[in-house]
């Protein structure tokens, strides 16, 4: 029987096109959105669609990442 995580991580960046990109760890969940709420919205479905509803995790943790470039 496989064990149910009980959270998944997203990377959430900056898109160079705009908006942002997300992508799971330790999974092939990949999804994207404009603003940050459909971010988050688009996480929340690819997750429900990637897991049978008894194998869903508990919770979604995003952690996000920005690269800022600073000249000297």
């Amino acid at each position: 029987m496989r064990e149910v995580p009980d959270e998944i991580i997203f990377l959430v960046e900056e898109s160079q096109d705009g908006g942002y990109k997300a992508r799971a760890l330790g999974y092939s969940i990949f999804t994207q959105g404009e603003t940050f709420d459909e971010i988050k919205k688009n996480i929340k479905d690819a997750v429900h669609c990637h897991f049978e509803e008894k194998d869903k995790p508990l919770l979604i943790r995003l952690h996000f990442v920005k690269d800022e470039i600073i000249t000297v």
